[in-house]
């Protein structure tokens, strides 16, 4: 299976590299294409892709199309390669365009699958989250479910929620980033080197996502599981609390959400 780009930017990159690193593919079945000519050929030579000068050679390349511009790009773009999209299984990565958008968009019959992944993919322990709604067969389904598969948790929702899901999978990345972040200035602050703190608080946001993947505990469960009665932990927990921890992480989606409902 050829997998091609269209758009090139930090999104797409992560897909096409946990495509390779997670053995779905080879990195010469992945061809991208994308305004910068340059600036494309910086992020394909070093890891073996395909660089294409247009969308119309990419979409004669690929036997999946995957479409990552803006979404304010995304009908312009779409819009030349039309007819030679009617062949292939489009798969969207741009935020907020769902179904209804592409059926307008793209000729009558074409197999499309709108979806939200986020950055992690690039490691093999991203989250893709599909639109229920698509217009693929049984067997692209399946077949595409097993391509994403290898790059993380596949996750199907309803339109509706496919937004938001975005904003929880895809923006949450650079909140965790901010903790760990935070944590290893803490620890830095105490002695500890910044190499081994960023390690140490990686590592452990690692291990505890896992844990929860795995066990399906409540994380209010895993909480109370590390305190102890008059300990240290619930000391902390409790200075969180006062400072509004969990309030601002719910009141960063709503500004979010607000944003997003304004386009």
């Amino acid at each position: 299976m050829k997998i091609g780009f269209i758009g090139f930017g930090n999104m797409a990159q992560a897909l096409a590299r946990g495509l390779v690193h997670g053995g779905a593919v080879e990195a010469d079945a992945i061809g991208a294409c994308a305004r910068d000519r340059a600036k494309l050929q910086r992020n394909t030579e070093p890891f073996g892709f395909r660089a294409f000068d247009t969308s119309a050679e990419v979409a004669a390349f690929a036997d999946v199309v995957v479409i990552a511009v803006k979404p304010y790009q995304v009908e312009s773009v779409v819009a030349p390669i039309r007819e030679a999209l009617k062949s292939k299984i489009v798969v969207s990565v741009a935020a907020g365009l769902t179904f209804d958008d592409y059926e307008r968009m793209l000729a009558p019959g074409t197999a499309h699958l709108s979806t939200c992944p986020n950055t992690p993919v690039a490691v093999c322990e991203g989250i893709v989250v599909f639109e229920r709604r698509h217009s693929l067969s049984d067997g692209q389904l399946k077949a595409i479910e097993e391509l994403f598969s290898h790059v993380g948790l596949v996750l199907t929702v309803d339109t509706p929620l496919l937004g938001l899901s975005g904003t929880i999978c895809g923006c949450s990345p650079a909140f965790v980033a901010m903790f760990i972040e935070a944590l290893a200035d803490a620890a830095l602050k105490y002695g500890i080197p910044r190499a081994d703190a960023y390690r140490m608080v990686s590592q452990m946001i690692v291990g505890t996502g896992k844990l929860q993947l795995e066990t399906g505990q409540h994380p209010g469960a895993m909480k109370d599981a590390v305190c102890s009665p008059g300990g240290t932990t619930i000391v902390g927990v409790g200075e969180l609390e006062q400072r509004g921890f969990r309030g601002s992480v719910i009141a960063a989606i709503d500004a979010i959400q607000a944003k997003v409902n304004k386009k």
